[in-house]
């Protein structure tokens, strides 16, 4: 919906943005001079200063086209359609921006989310290490408890061999056949619940170690489906943020060649006037020394020495 003025009310607007666009040229000289003083420094401070300005520079050069646009509306359609346009395109350009801001920061969160969890995935992994280990040492000692007391029975029985030898002599045959039967007993007992001691150690080793694996697998198969999903939502986020580059640029474009073309109807409405003031002082000119076709010609002298003639006699 276009918004028009009155003939009146557009050149007071004109006239304002005039004296606006005069301010801006101004600030934007005194901005370079301040910037061609700071060049001849080197701190860091003074290069965040002409930085500054140089932004500053370009805004004022951003607004007075914008100026310069607006006034040239107003002068010749009584409207101001264009600085709604440029609203809106700055206002689109914003959320671009801010949309691009979010979509990084929620990456960088996600990313940091992700570290974490590898973090203590690899902390699961180390645990699980200690307890294969630990698993492994246990073992080792399962053997070797096994192999002393299988080396403690055959010299048990060697011992009760020989003194069963050094017994034959003195003691009766039933007698050491009892001693023989009540060592032999113990030794079993004893063996029996060493062996059975060493078996549920065992078991509860295993059970433990298979508890951890299902953990650590249960916790990986989670950690997959996880690391999925943030990779699918990274892809999605990043089509987004290509395609809204791709807009921006394409905005972008539209607004330089806007106002390439702005620029070059300005000039030419500039020449334009130039020739026009050129051309009217040129015949100016020629009408006041009578030149060219304003030449005075002989008639209009005689005329008017007649004329005078006439003056003279009635005098």
């Amino acid at each position: 919906m276009e918004t028009s003025l009155s003939r009146i009310q557009s050149l007071r607007l004109a006239a304002v943005l005039e004296d606006c666009s005069d301010q801006l040229d101004l600030l934007e000289y005194s901005l370079t001079v301040q910037m061609s003083r700071k060049q001849g420094t080197a701190a860091v401070t003074c290069s965040q200063e002409r930085a500054r300005l140089t932004k500053l520079r370009r805004d004022c050069q951003y607004t007075s086209h914008q100026v310069l646009k607006l006034r040239s509306e107003l002068e010749e359609k009584q409207s101001f359609n264009s600085m709604k346009d440029v609203v809106e395109k700055e206002e689109e350009k914003k959320k671009a921006g801010d949309m691009e801001r979010q979509a990084k920061r929620e990456l960088q969160l996600r990313k940091q989310m992700l570290q974490r969890q590898q973090e203590t995935f690899q902390q699961k992994n180390e645990e699980l290490k200690v307890l294969h280990q630990l698993a492994k040492d246990l073992n080792h000692q399962l053997n070797e408890q096994t192999a002393k007391t299988a080396h403690t029975k055959k010299t048990l029985e060697k011992d009760m061999e020989l003194q069963l030898t050094q017994k034959e002599s003195s003691q009766p045959e039933k007698l050491l056949k009892d001693q023989r039967e009540k060592q032999r007993k113990e030794e079993v007992r004893v063996h029996e619940e060493s062996k059975k001691f060493l078996q549920n150690q065992h078991e509860e080793l295993q059970r433990q170690l298979l508890q951890w694996q299902q953990y650590t697998n249960q916790m990986l198969q989670e950690k997959v489906q996880q690391l999925n999903s943030v990779c699918c939502k990274r892809t999605v986020n990043a089509d987004k943020l290509l395609e809204m580059r791709r807009k921006f640029r394409e905005m972008e474009q539209v607004v330089m060649e806007d106002r390439e073309e702005k620029e070059k109807l300005r000039k030419q409405q500039d020449e334009a006037r130039a020739a026009t003031k050129l051309q009217a002082w040129w015949r100016g000119c020629m009408v006041r020394r009578g030149l060219g076709m304003y030449k005075k010609t002989d008639e209009s002298k005689k005329g008017k020495k007649k004329k005078e003639g006439k003056k003279k006699k009635k005098k």
